[in-house]
């Protein structure tokens, strides 16, 4: 996994709740913490600060991934503003992560490995994801989409309507969005 995606967790970590508690994640899960946003790192290291932190804060780990999604989504927003701004809204930003946003990572890092999205609409005009990882971290995923709803000043509604923790080839999650949350 990128270290990008290991610095927005310790920006997002220290930023909620200090240094000293990073220090206890990072401890608590036997990792160095020393990551670089250009390098690769295991996946076991994200899952074993996700299982920190959860262990330390008393949060459940799927839901301290979906925050630490919302949270990495809106660092990456700061970060690529250019792959947001030319968006108004969030639907039509996600649907540019095959297209453009996916292939500019691996560009920029050829040994990334992001996830794929497909992406359908169902008859109440919701927007109907499917994910494929082989990381399994939809949580992550249903994190960074509301964190990227925030951005544009919405609210997201997503159902996991199948997951692949189950069984399933891919997740699937039906998402709609409303106005609401501030960017």
């Amino acid at each position: 996994m990128k270290g990008i995606i290991f610095n927005l967790v310790e920006e997002a970590v220290v930023a909620e709740h200090g240094d000293d508690a990073w220090d206890a994640v990072l401890a608590e899960a036997g990792v160095a913490g020393a990551y670089t946003s250009l390098d690769l790192y295991p996946d076991e290291e994200l899952v074993a600060l996700v299982g920190a932190g959860s262990r330390l804060l008393d949060v459940e780990p799927g839901a301290l991934t979906r925050w630490l999604g919302h949270q990495a989504s809106r660092g990456l927003a700061d970060r690529y503003p250019h792959f947001f701004t030319p968006h108004a809204s969030t639907r039509p930003f996600l649907l540019t992560l095959n297209d453009v946003i996916h292939p500019e990572v691996r560009k920029v890092h050829p040994n990334a490995d992001p996830p794929d999205f497909g992406f359908d609409e169902n008859a109440e005009g919701d927007l109907v994801l499917t994910y494929t990882s082989r990381r399994r971290l939809c949580d992550l995923a249903i994190g960074m989409i509301a964190g990227a709803a925030t951005h544009y000043g919405e609210t997201s509604h997503v159902n996991h309507d199948v997951c692949m923790k189950e069984g399933a080839d891919a997740c699937r999650f039906t998402v709609s969005f409303a106005p609401g949350a501030g960017a």
